[in-house]
C-alpha cells in the first residue's frame, strides 16, 4: 500500500480542486490519500464524491497552532467535523486569514515589493487565503524563484520581515479538541527549520504527554539527519512516525506520494479514530 497523509486542495492553498486531487492521487498510484486543508473541511464532500475506485480517502485538516510564540501545524485525522467546539475554533482561524494576509501585503509593500491585495485575492480564488497565496504573488513578481523560497525569515517565514500573526490554537487545546471529536493528531513537519523557528524537543515531549498521537518525519523539509533525529524521538516518546508529501499541486515541486506512511502506522491511526471513518472506493457519503 502507498499512503500519503498530508495534501491540500483549492479549499485552502493547493492548486488542485478536491476532485482533481483524488484523481491525481489515483494516477500517482496511491492507495490512500488524506485531504488536510488548512483549518477547513470544505473540500471533503467533493473529494469523496469524486473518489476513484481503489483509492481510500482519509478526511482531515491541518490546524494552525502557536506555543511560546512559535507557530506549528497540527494534522488532525478522522475527527467528527460537526463537533461544535472544534468547528468554532476552525472558523475563528479562517475568519482571521483575510486580515492577516492584508497585513502581509502591506508589510511587503513597505519593503518595496509591488504586490497588491487584488493579486493575492485572485490567486486565492475561492480558497482559504494563506501565506502560500502571498508567496505565489512573490513568485509572479520575480521576487523569489519558488513558493518555498518565500517561507524564510527574509519574507514570510515565521517571524520574518513580512510575517503577520493570526488567531491560532494552543496545540495542547488542539489535541484536546481533536480527541474530543474522535480524531487523531500528528505534529506536521516539526523541524522544518528553513521556515523559521521550530519548537524545542521539550515541547514535543509535553505534547506527547498530553496525548499527541504521532509526528511527521518523512517530509520534504526534513533532511536525512533530521529524520533520523525524529525517528529516535518518536521511538522514545511512543509517537507514531508518519511520512507525507504535503502536496499543494503546482504551488510546490513535491509530488503526490513522494513521501509515504507505513501501512501498519496507517492502520493504527484508523484504529484510534472514532469520529469518522476512511471513505473507500468510488465515492459515497462521508460516514460510509
Amino acid at each position: 500500500m502507498r499512503i500519503d497523509l498530508h495534501t491540500h486542495s483549492t479549499a485552502s492553498d493547493g492548486t488542485d480542486t478536491p476532485a482533481e486531487l483524488v484523481a491525481n492521487a489515483a494516477a500517482a498510484g496511491l492507495d490512500v490519500v488524506a485531504l488536510t486543508d488548512h483549518d477547513t473541511v470544505g473540500g471533503h464532500a467533493e473529494a469523496a464524491a469524486a473518489l476513484p475506485e481503489g483509492l481510500t480517502l482519509v478526511t482531515g485538516a491541518e490546524l494552525s497552532c502557536r506555543v511560546d510564540g512559535i507557530g506549528l501545524h497540527m494534522l488532525a485525522y478522522l475527527f467528527d467535523p460537526s463537533e461544535p467546539e472544534l468547528a468554532r475554533e476552525r472558523e475563528l482561524v479562517r475568519d482571521d486569514r483575510v486580515p492577516r494576509a492584508r497585513v502581509m501585503v502591506r508589510k511587503l509593500q513597505e519593503l518595496g515589493v509591488p504586490v497588491t491585495w487584488e493579486q493575492v485575492a485572485r490567486i486565492a480564488g475561492d480558497g482559504s487565503v494563506g501565506r502560500p497565496h502571498v508567496a505565489t504573488a512573490l513568485v509572479e513578481l520575480g521576487v523569489v524563484d519558488t513558493v518555498s523560497d518565500a517561507f524564510t525569515p527574509a519574507w514570510l517565514g515565521n517571524g520574518g520581515r513580512a510575517y503577520a500573526d493570526k488567531h491560532e490554537l494552543d496545540p495542547f487545546d488542539a489535541i484536546r479538541l481533536v480527541k474530543a471529536a474522535g480524531g487523531v493528531t500528528v505534529f506536521a513537519h516539526p523541524l522544518a527549520v528553513k521556515r523559521g523557528a521550530v519548537v524545542p524537543e521539550p515541547v514535543i515531549e509535553r505534547l506527547a504527554a498530553a496525548g499527541l498521537d504521532g509526528i511527521e518525519i518523512d517530509h520534504m523539509d526534513h533532511d536525512e539527519a533530521t529524520r533520523a533525529r525524529l525517528r529516535g524521538l518518536a521511538a522514545e516518546l511512543g509517537l507514531l512516525p508518519t511520512g507525507s508529501s504535503d502536496y499543494h499541486g503546482s504551488r510546490k515541486t513535491v509530488r503526490l506520494g513522494e513521501y509515504t506512511t507505513d501501512p501498519e502506522i496507517y492502520g493504527e491511526i484508523t484504529r484510534r479514530a472514532t469520529g469518522a471513518f476512511p471513505v473507500p472506493g468510488a465515492g459515497g457519503p462521508l460516514d460510509a
